[in-house]
């Protein structure tokens, strides 16, 4: 039985002004939205109705459900093991890319603007939520052709994402845009959440600490048994090199496609990166560099954008730029 009225989650004020989400979430509202979450709701010790964290079946519904609330999303759903991201999160880069885009103008709205997600996965987040919210067209890309098969299903199953979202197979697990880019592409952006572990060894502890920062801020009891709560295939965790083996292959390979990408950008999971970034990105002359600070809750991240075009360039390439179909 759901309690017609509860105390949402604290409210993150770290997210972006525009994230739906700096209230917290409504539970009973999502629940009545989504039925299949009324089984993962608890009550905290602080008295406020959650869920399990810990638990991938409890966080997978939880999306599907703000999905459905706040986007219009049906149908979505992962297959075991892969990567279940946290909505929030995830929306707050797409903020941060929009304001980026309007460079202190307009924030652009509609299929003129177009971007690429790389590493898109079975669960489409981004090209989900930012043909929802902006309208932008995307083309998603991954290396996992199985998770893009899975990804279509969603994808057809709504008339929005059905007519934004394109999906295009990696065949070279080594290369990122490379076979993925083509000739008569032009993107105003790339996005990217690279794996940032080198080993499953290092995803578990990282999964470790997430799942204690979770327990403690909500009074709960700290999990003894560690599982990756927020799944993940080896390739969507870690890679050879981690974050920086992968940022290091995305910078050199950016260059090949200065006249067609406006602002290329990753998230920066660990800072102690950065100063590698600014180097490689130095040594290949790119006009212009830009850190955006991301916080939620305790997490600290960044977003790390840069275009080979400078102002007065970049304002050209908008004017100049093909128009979608």
């Amino acid at each position: 039985m759901i309690p017609t009225k509860s105390p949402v989650l604290r409210r993150d004020k770290g997210l972006h002004p525009r994230n739906r989400h700096r209230q917290g979430y409504d539970f009973v509202a999502l629940a009545k939205q989504y039925p299949p979450l009324k089984s993962h709701l608890l009550t905290t010790a602080y008295g406020q109705l959650s869920i399990n964290f810990s638990q991938p079946q409890a966080v997978k519904a939880l999306n599907a459900a703000l999905l459905k609330q706040h986007y219009g999303i049906v149908g979505w759903d992962i297959p075991a093991g892969y990567l279940c991201p946290p909505v929030p999160g995830r929306e707050d880069y797409l903020h941060h890319l929009a304001d980026l885009l309007a460079d202190g103008h307009k924030i652009p709205q509609g299929q003129q603007t177009v971007g690429l997600d790389i590493g898109t996965g079975a669960n489409g987040i981004y090209p989900l939520l930012g043909s929802a919210i902006y309208g932008w067209q995307f083309v998603g890309s991954d290396i996992d052709a199985q998770a893009l098969q899975h990804l279509q299903h969603i994808i057809d199953r709504n008339s929005q994402a059905a007519k934004l979202i394109r999906l295009r197979h990696q065949p070279q697990s080594q290369h990122i845009f490379d076979a993925v880019i083509q000739s008569e592409d032009h993107f105003d952006f790339t996005m990217c959440n690279p794996p940032f572990h080198r080993s499953a060894a290092e995803a578990r502890q990282g999964s470790q600490r997430k799942l204690h920062n979770l327990a403690t801020n909500r009074g709960e009891k700290v999990p003894h048994k560690v599982s990756l709560n927020f799944g993940g295939q080896a390739n969507e965790l870690w890679c050879d090199g981690g974050e920086a083996g992968f940022l290091r292959r995305m910078i050199a390979e950016s260059q090949h496609y200065a006249a067609q990408v406006l602002w290329f950008t990753s998230l920066i999971s660990k800072s102690e990166n950065l100063p590698l970034c600014y180097k490689l990105l130095e040594q290949q002359q790119v006009a212009t560099v830009k850190t955006l600070p991301m916080t939620q809750g305790n997490k600290q991240t960044r977003i790390l954008a840069w275009s080979y075009l400078n102002d007065k360039a970049r304002q050209q390439w908008r004017r100049s730029k093909p128009r979608p179909d």
